[in-house]
């Protein structure tokens, strides 16, 4: 990779552009960088998630900072498509495994037949805030998507998987911590 970060600023975006990796450069407001900045959010939070979870009472502690670790380089790979069109380096094991470790959090959870608000512990709330920001960075990718700029189905995928992901890892991080979620009341009104 060489010396590529060698100065910070480089003063060529002080007009309103900015360079995407291939060279080309376009509006700070393009849809590609909004899409970009959604995604680098996303594997911010991400990293706030992991921070939590380390300095929690939460068991399998390894086992959750090695998913959030693959999760955030999937990220950072999702973050260079997008940064450099046409490229692509999300691939599909990556859907593949978010998809076996939601079944597999799943099978320790108990059905759930309620709506559940963003709440609870530091560790859950912060899925929750990470599986909104998520949801974010689909849409906006979806919009470059639709303008014809070639983004893959994997990388779809990848954030519509992640955000599913992180729902059930807020459930499953909630009765780690020994809490259950906090259920939506239909009728709250009714108790004031």
């Amino acid at each position: 990779m060489g010396h590529r970060l060698s100065k910070i600023y480089t003063r060529t975006g002080d007009s309103g552009t900015t360079g995407l990796g291939d060279g080309s450069r376009v509006a700070k407001d393009d849809l590609r960088i909004a899409a970009l900045g959604d995604v680098d959010e996303l594997n911010s939070c991400i990293g706030v998630l992991r921070a939590q979870i380390t300095a929690s009472s939460i068991q399998d502690k390894t086992m959750w900072d090695k998913s959030l670790s693959l999760i955030q380089h999937w990220l950072f790979d999702l973050g260079g498509e997008v940064c450099i069109p046409n490229y692509h380096l999300v691939l599909p094991v990556s859907v593949e495994f978010l998809e076996t470790e939601i079944d597999r959090m799943n099978e320790a959870l108990p059905m759930l037949k309620d709506f559940i608000l963003p709440s609870g512990s530091l560790s859950c709330s912060y899925a929750h805030q990470a599986r909104s920001v998520c949801r974010r960075a689909e849409r906006s990718l979806m919009t470059v998507q639709s303008r014809d700029q070639n983004i893959q189905p994997a990388s779809l995928q990848l954030l519509n998987r992640l955000s599913d992901w992180l729902f059930v890892a807020s459930r499953a991080l909630q009765r780690a911590e020994g809490g259950t979620e906090v259920l939506w009341q239909k009728n709250i009104n009714d108790t004031i």
